[in-house]
């Protein structure tokens, strides 16, 4: 089943002389439970593609559907409140809240939405990141490996139809690399959750069912890995 669908998607930054493409008619799909890697040198438009998938800027042209909504026909309150519950996003550095809680930090998408937290739900979540006897902890109490696993947890905790991940490892070691990486494949097999990685790191992006080569604003490679 389709969940994502890019269509015809632009973005230029600047006017007349000085404008710069970054995306340049691109267009592809995404189905549920896929897990997509998005590859490309400095420079390609792979971190602008993601901030139009997020939800984070808005493309110039083209169109952006989850799940058959179209995200931009929207105004910006509506892409808000779609953003926070459809799309799950994970930073490089990790973006917690510095004086929340690691428990207020994942739960803080669901707060903001007004819903009730699941406690069963939530039980399940941090024993599955192995942050059970970090609740009460504060982001610089935490070592850059369990921070990235709290990013997650609160990128999951809503179910979102989509996790975009910017560069997840890009701040960790190789064995914390490794470990963020096993923990997101798991949660895309086990529970077919839909992953987008945006990564330089050829070695995560072999792991993905597909690669998405992107230069210069442009898709160059669409090759699926694994079937």
């Amino acid at each position: 089943m389709e969940i994502l669908r890019i269509e015809h998607l632009s973005k230029i930054y600047g006017t007349g002389e000085s404008a710069v493409k970054a995306l340049d008619g691109v267009s592809f799909s995404v189905q549920k439970g896929e897990f997509v890697a998005i590859i490309g040198p400095s420079g390609s438009g792979k971190s602008t593609l993601l901030h139009m998938l997020g939800g984070v800027d808005r493309p110039t042209g083209g169109k952006v559907f989850v799940e058959d909504t179209d995200m931009y026909d929207t105004d910006e309150t509506q892409l808000a409140i779609f953003r926070r519950r459809q799309i799950g996003l994970i930073y490089q550095f990790y973006n917690l809240i510095p004086v929340l809680t690691v428990e207020e930090n994942i739960t803080l998408p669901l707060l903001l939405d007004k819903q009730k937290v699941d406690k069963q739900l939530l039980d399940n979540l941090v024993k599955t990141l192995n942050l059970q006897h970090r609740l009460r902890h504060l982001p610089n109490q935490l070592s850059g490996g369990q921070q990235q696993r709290v990013s997650i947890g609160r990128a999951v905790i809503g179910s979102p139809a989509i996790m975009l991940a910017d560069e997840p490892t890009g701040n960790l070691d190789s064995k914390n690399s490794k470990e963020i990486i096993d923990l997101l494949k798991m949660l895309n097999k086990t529970f077919q959750q839909t992953l987008i990685v945006i990564t330089h790191d050829e070695r995560i992006a072999l792991q993905a069912d597909r690669i998405i080569s992107i230069e210069d604003g442009r898709i160059a490679k669409d090759e699926v890995i694994r079937p």
